[in-house]
Formats: structure tokens, C-alpha cells, sequence
């Protein structure tokens, strides 16, 4: 029997069983590809030193932006084809994924020549200073091999889950992962490497790990790929990226916010009894700390994506808003447990990542605890971007992508300090934070009562 023609466990299976079965998953997935630069961070903290994890942090920007071209096709595909499988339009969801796959290699080699041209420009925009170019020079160009690599690995991930096989994406980064947290600490301290050898032993899992995601091209469970599929088409291509926009924005805005952070940290630091060195080391920790609970939230978010833009395709709008609610609840129970973490523990964490003086912990603990106030509530806004997107509402979920970081975040990191020196830096975070998500209520309350509007006998009498 065609695998379009019966009926796909998204439209009926129970909500809380679909979200544990596909969110599990992503969210371990998330979680490991956040662990290749916390590792690393740990890693060369330990046999390189702050100077080491400065280095990793004047050169996160890049994979960001890397994550934000994966997102922009690994996302919007996947909320194209599930929505074409929700709607029963085959050839829709043919077309989505193999017009991806193209656009995953064709960006990512281009995004490769691009970093080994214009590297040392970058690394000196994103806020580096003359003690710590030497090791951001030598991690960058090893790790920008791995970056189509890793583009292509994250965008076949989401069309796997898409597909109904989250498991498969899970074991994907597992397995990279598991390589690289065995081969960092023989290249680092058996071998001597250094921070080349954490470089290396990043793209050597990531090397495995594409290996096993583009296995799938031949594996699609409700799709048959064929060549006509990979020959690249504007207008489905710009409804790819347009679905995938909200997503892929935020992550540009995160690098943004990135530079504008590091450079604001370099120059207040200067000016203040920690220096310029400190304060950029202590960042690069707090907000990779961060990153592994935004990873959770993210798999969190990601889960839901197929569940809500197929049952938006089938028009069951009832099971939309239920998933909505249910991701929204989990979110806040998993930023609770990150909230206190960072409130009353900030020293233990920091830890993990090295050690310094007095002085460094002082600022760093300072900046966890203030930078981070607010984590309970950011959530929401991740979420809620991502519906957006997973229903087709393009602009809606850009614009809430951009209000946090571009809209408020950047703004107060460039204004408070002028009144509050660097302490003004820190207090921009929770602010900004607050202020997003006030703009998430406002504009989801207004959609989920639309969308009850659409609500037809047939889709209220399907169970949520």
C-alpha cells in the first residue's frame, strides 16, 4: 500500500505520545550538536587555558551562522513536506526534499570558501583581541571544513523527523558526538595538539555523522526521491527559505547579538578592574551554558514542528493548538530546573570550563546570574516562533525571532552601559527578555483564537 494513502499517526495518535515520541529525540539530538562546542570549551579550558576559550568564543559566530543556513533549509522544508503530507500532495513533499538536499550542499561550500577567504577580518569583527587572534586563527580553519558537513547533517535531521524517524536523526549526532568527546582529550593532552586537536576531533565527528544523515536520501518512508526532484527551482526554494526564515533569523540574530556582545565586553571590560581578556572569556561560558538549555528548548520546539504543520495541512486546527500548549507547559518545566542552576549554582558550573583567579570567577558568576535572570520565560518565545513557522505564518514568526535579540537586546547592550558601565551589559539580557515575551502573548493569543474560528464538527470530535 502507498505510505501517502493510509493514514498517518500524526493526524490521530494522542498528543502527549506524539510530542514524547518526536521531541525525545530532537531534544537529545540538540543537545549533542550543542555538546561539540561545549567539549571543546571544557577541553581547552582545561589544556590550553582562557585564552583557549576566548578563542572558541570570537569563533562561535561562525557555526551559528552555519546552524542559521541549516535551519533555514532543514527547517523550512521540513515544515514544506509535512504540510504536503498532511494535505496528501506527494509530489509537493518530493519536490521540498530533494530541492533541500541541493540547496544544503550548494550553500554550505560556498559558505566554506567564504570563511578560509575572509577569516581573520571576521574574527577581528566578531571581537577578538591580539592575544587570543593566534588560537581563533588556528581553531577556525580547521573546524570551517565541517561546516558544510554540519549544514547538511542538521538539515537531513529535520527531514528525517519529518519523515517519521527521529530516532535516526538522534543516532546521527550521537554518534558524531561520541567521537568527538573521545578524540578531544587524546589530540589535546596525549598527542599534544592543542587547539588544532579539538578542531580536529570536531570535524572527524561531524564527518561521521554526515556519513550516516545522508544515508537517508535513500530512505524516505513516504516519498520516492528521484532526479528531477534535486534540479533546483526558485519559486520552491523561496517557499522553502521563507518557512524556514523565523528560525534561521533568530540564529543570525544570536550572532549578531554575538558581536555587538563581544566587542561591547572587550571595550567596557577595558575600562573596568577585569580587563578586556576576562570579561570575553566569562561570555563565551555563560552563553554556551545557555545554549545547551536553548538545545533543549530548540528539540523541544523542533519535536513539535512536524506534528503541528501536518495536522494544519490536514486542517485539524484543535490538535495545533493542543500541541502548542502541551510544548509550551514542557518548556517552562525544563527552564525552571536551567533557572536554578544558573541562580545557585553559577560557580559549579562555571567550573567545568577551567579555572582561573578570583577575579575571573568573581565576573563570571556575576554574569550568569544577571545575564540569565529571566531564562524562565524564554522559552515561550522559541516556542512560539516556531509555531508560527510550522504553520506557514512566514512573517509573524520573523518578526518575533528578530524582537528579542535585534529589536531589544541590542539596543540595551549599546545604551546601558553609557549610564551603568559593563554591568549595563549584563541587565540587558532580562530585560530584553521580558520585553519578548510580552510581543509572544500578544501575538499567539490572537492566532490560537483565530484558529478556533476554523474549527469545523469533524475536527473538534478529533481526539487531541
Amino acid at each position: 500500500m502507498n505510505a501517502m494513502k493510509s493514514e498517518n499517526p500524526l493526524g490521530y495518535e494522542k498528543l502527549p505520545t506524539l510530542l514524547r515520541s518526536y521531541a525525545v529525540p530532537s531534544i537529545i539530538a540538540m543537545l549533542v550538536s550543542s555538546l561539540y562546542n561545549i567539549v571543546d570549551q571544557i577541553f581547552i579550558g582545561q589544556g590550553v587555558g582562557y585564552l583557549g576559550n576566548a578563542a572558541t568564543n570570537v569563533a562561535y559566530p561562525l557555526t551559528t551562522i552555519c546552524l542559521a543556513i541549516a535551519l533555514l533549509i532543514g527547517v523550512g522544508s521540513a515544515a514544506r513536506f509535512s504540510m504536503a503530507l498532511g494535505a496528501k500532495e506527494k509530489e509537493k513533499a518530493e519536490l521540498a526534499v530533494g530541492n533541500a538536499i541541493s540547496m544544503m550542499i550548494l550553500f554550505g561550500l560556498i559558505y566554506l570558501v567564504f570563511i578560509q577567504l575572509f577569516l581573520h577580518p571576521l574574527l577581528t569583527l566578531f571581537g577578538t583581541t591580539p592575544d587570543v587572534m593566534p588560537y581563533a586563527k588556528s581553531y577556525t580553519r580547521i573546524t570551517a571544513i565541517g561546516m558544510p558537513l554540519l549544514i547538511i547533517t542538521n538539515g537531513m535531521s529535520n527531514l528525517a523527523r519529518a519523515d517519521g524517524s527521529p530516532k535516526f536523526s538522534m543516532i546521527c549526532m550521537i554518534v558524531g558526538a561520541i567521537i568527538n568527546t573521545i578524540l578531544d582529550p587524546l589530540f589535546i593532552f596525549v598527542f599534544n595538539m592543542g587547539i588544532e586537536g579539538a578542531a580536529l576531533a570536531t570535524i572527524i565527528g561531524q564527518f561521521i555523522s554526515f556519513l550516516m544523515a545522508i544515508s537517508y536520501v535513500h530512505r524516505f518512508k513516504h516519498i520516492d526521491l528521484k532526479k528531477k526532484h534535486f534540479k533546483l527551482q526558485k519559486v520552491e526554494c523561496f517557499k522553502i527559505a521563507s518557512l524556514g526564515m523565523s528560525n534561521s533569523l533568530n540564529q543570525l540574530a544570536i550572532t549578531f547579538v554575538q558581536i555587538v556582545l563581544n566587542n561591547s565586553l572587550t571595550y567596557y571590560g577595558a575600562l573596568s578592574i577585569y580587563g578586556s581578556d576576562v570579561p570575553l572569556a566569562c561570555s563565551g561560558i555563560v552563553m554556551k551554558t545557555n545554549a545547551i538549555l536553548l538545545s533543549i528548548i530548540i528539540g523541544l520546539a523542533q519535536g513539535s514542528q512536524p506534528i503541528i504543520s501536518f495536522n494544519f495541512g490536514a486542517k485539524k486546527y484543535n490538535r495545533v493548538r493542543g500541541i502548542y500548549k502541551l510544548a509550551i507547559c514542557c518548556s517552562l518545566v525544563i527552564s525552571l530546573i536551567g533557572f536554578i542552576a544558573f541562580q545557585f549554582f553559577p560557580r559549579q558550573v562555571i567550573s567545568l570550563f577551567g579555572t582561573g583567579d578570583e577575579l575571573y570567577f568573581e565576573f563570571a558568576v556575576k554574569f550568569m546570574r544577571i545575564f540569565l535572570f529571566m531564562v524562565l520565560i524564554n522559552g515561550i518565545q522559541v516556542i512560539t516562533s516556531n509555531f508560527f513557522a510550522a504553520t506557514g505564518k512566514a512573517i509573524k514568526g520573523v518578526f518575533l525571532s528578530l524582537s528579542r535579540q535585534v529589536i531589544f537586546l541590542i539596543p540595551l547592550i549599546l545604551i546601558l552601559p553609557l549610564f551603568f558601565g559593563i554591568d549595563g551589559i549584563l541587565f540587558a539580557a532580562p530585560i530584553a527578555d521580558a520585553l519578548a515575551f510580552f510581543v509572544a502573548i500578544f501575538l499567539v493569543r490572537k492566532e490560537l483564537n483565530h484558529m478556533k474560528t476554523l474549527d469545523t464538527p469533524e475536527t473538534l470530535n478529533t481526539p487531541a
